[in-house]
């Protein structure tokens, strides 16, 4: 079967960010097993090929706000919009998930966007320590899928800030970004919550928050 993909544009006031995603999280495509040895079942498979609600939210606060001389990080990137969008506007932004194929996408797409290639590393929040250093800024949304998230999350973002640092992750409201939050607290964060201001770019209304650590 043919993995089928769709495109659209992305409106950030005078700036366009083009995609190209899978058509529909029900699309799926594993032929040399690559994904099932990284423990991602086919039901899994697609949530990183289509733009989430939590996802455009960071995004177009990401846009609005203060990221310039920053060397910034997008964990779990998925289609990565926020990093194709900093990447459009010259940010210095690296983008990691663990999904075999977010690579291929965010290429095929900074190439739709007629920009340079974001640097990429496909690593997992366990994994043994990385290379890719410190950053200013560390960005995500909708990362909190399972409580064994909390801590790892947690780790990897504390194993890759500098001292001081700012975080900002999107949650759509699972019920585990009190408990997370706590853990970022005992690192030394301090958190700020807030609600998107306009959600006119999404099709529905929006439960969840914008959480904001700073250190």
């Amino acid at each position: 079967m043919t993995l089928r993909v769709c495109y659209s544009t992305h409106e950030f006031d005078n700036v366009d960010i083009h995609l190209r995603t899978l058509r529909n999280n029900q699309e799926f495509e594993d032929k040399d097993g690559v994904a099932e040895k990284l423990g991602i079942s086919s039901a899994t498979w697609p949530i990183f090929g289509v733009v989430w609600p939590s996802g455009q939210v960071l995004a177009h606060h990401i846009f609005k706000s203060d990221f310039a001389d920053k060397r910034i990080l997008e964990v779990g990137c998925g289609i990565g919009l926020t990093s194709l969008l900093l990447n459009h506007l010259h940010a210095d932004i690296t983008a990691t998930d663990y999904h075999p194929e977010a690579e291929n996408f965010l290429l095929t797409n900074s190439h739709l966007n007629q920009d340079r290639v974001i640097p990429f590393v496909r690593t997992g929040w366990s994994d043994e320590k990385s290379e890719l250093g410190e950053f200013d800024l560390i960005v995500g949304s909708d990362l909190l899928y399972e409580d064994e998230h909390i801590d790892m999350l947690a780790a990897f973002i504390n194993q890759h800030c500098k001292l001081h640092c700012d975080i900002i992750l999107v949650d759509p409201g699972r019920g585990r970004h009190a408990r997370f939050s706590r853990r970022m607290e005992s690192l030394g964060f301090t958190l700020y919550t807030n609600k998107p201001a306009q959600i006119d770019y999404l099709e529905g209304p929006f439960k969840g928050v914008i959480l904001r650590y700073i250190r």
